[in-house]
């Protein structure tokens, strides 16, 4: 059986945050992955509600420090990592004073994005990359999934014209059961263009409300995984009428687990998962 690296990119993932499709999907995919002889690593972020002498996180020294420019602002990437004794899983958090995430959730009681949920895309998604850099751990594939994890694709291609290093990573999308209501505040698209986005880009992430965040993802991936039954019905007709390689959902979890394993292989080639 091919292995390989793959890169797991969760907004949830269980014990860190509370029981949900997206957290299950989380802790037990990639632990799975792991069982069946694939090198996995996981990232997710640092919500406020995760406690550190709980988790027992501690900073990664080697890892944290640089700082992310953006809105023309410097802002330090903390790394911290825990683990899942029971899983024999590490997990990595994407951490920054000024972006803390309080409740556990990045929505408001009426199901709107947080103030400056904009500039978090963009700091999760380029410190989750900057720190897999780091790592000097180049992944075959990366499997991402929730909202603010949108902005991988972008940051991996933008990564890419300035250094080789995920040269053949491929992306695979998971839509689960995660929608907001209402655009994004804050100006998503001039913060872009501080990050060399070019026009293609501008106008896939233009419509910065959930259903335009995702699609521009889909449009970027090379495949998809229908993560939940709940799953937005049009980012999946999306993804289907634009000739996305997708994984449709099915209930029995070992089952679906035994099918994306063979999914990961379809995307980056069986032979290529050997090197």
């Amino acid at each position: 059986m091919a292995k390989g690296k793959i890169l797991f990119v969760n907004q949830e993932i269980i014990p860190f945050s509370a029981e949900s499709e997206q957290g299950v999907m989380g802790r037990y995919l990639p632990a799975k992955m792991q069982e069946m002889g694939r090198e996995i690593r996981v990232f997710m972020p640092k919500f406020c509600e995760v406690n550190d002498r709980k988790h027992q996180l501690h900073e990664v020294i080697r890892l944290s420090g640089m700082n992310l420019i953006v809105n023309n602002c410097d802002h330090q990437l903390i790394i911290k990592v825990g683990s899942i004794p029971s899983a024999r899983m590490q997990v990595y958090f994407i951490d920054n004073e000024e972006y803390a995430i309080h409740g556990g959730s990045m929505v408001d009681d009426k199901g709107c994005p947080l103030p400056h949920t904009d500039e978090r895309l963009l700091f999760f998604g380029r410190g989750t990359l900057e720190a897999v850099r780091k790592l000097a751990w180049q992944p075959h594939l990366i499997n991402f999934s929730g909202w603010l994890s949108a902005m991988i694709p972008f940051y991996l291609r933008r990564i890419n014209k300035e250094n080789a290093f995920f040269s053949g990573t491929k992306m695979i999308i998971t839509l689960v059961d995660d929608g907001f209501n209402g655009p994004i505040d804050g100006d998503l698209e001039r913060k872009m263009k501080t990050d060399n986005a070019t026009a293609k880009d501008l106008r896939l992430y233009g419509e910065n409300d959930y259903l335009g965040l995702m699609k521009a993802a889909i449009t970027y991936s090379h495949g998809v995984i229908i993560g939940s039954p709940n799953a937005n019905p049009e980012l999946v007709a999306f993804a289907k009428e634009n000739k996305r390689n997708v994984l449709d959902h099915i209930a029995d979890r070992d089952e679906f687990f035994a099918r994306i394993n063979k999914f990961y292989d379809s995307i980056v080639g069986a032979s290529k998962f050997e090197n």
